[in-house]
């Protein structure tokens, strides 16, 4: 059985997301994709990061998306 890419622990960044074996946040490969960066801009700066692991990220947050709740968005 393969080892998840994204794990939670309370221990590690207050238990926010991240890539497992590192302290890089689901929300930081989030956020800087966001932002503009590449995919290889964001692997460059973080020589740990995989390719895996970051599409990981993005399915993580599609799934934690897809709850039945309603978000506001400002107009």
């Amino acid at each position: 059985m393969s080892q998840p890419l994204i794990v939670s622990d309370p221990r590690v960044m207050m238990g926010k997301p991240v890539v497992a074996g590192t302290r890089i946040t689901v929300e930081l490969i989030l956020e800087k994709l966001a932002s503009g960066e590449t995919m290889d801009q964001l692997l460059e700066a973080h020589p740990r990061l995989t390719k895996p692991a970051v599409l990981a990220a993005l399915d993580f947050a599609a799934q934690a998306l897809r709850a039945d709740v309603v978000y506001p968005v400002a107009s």
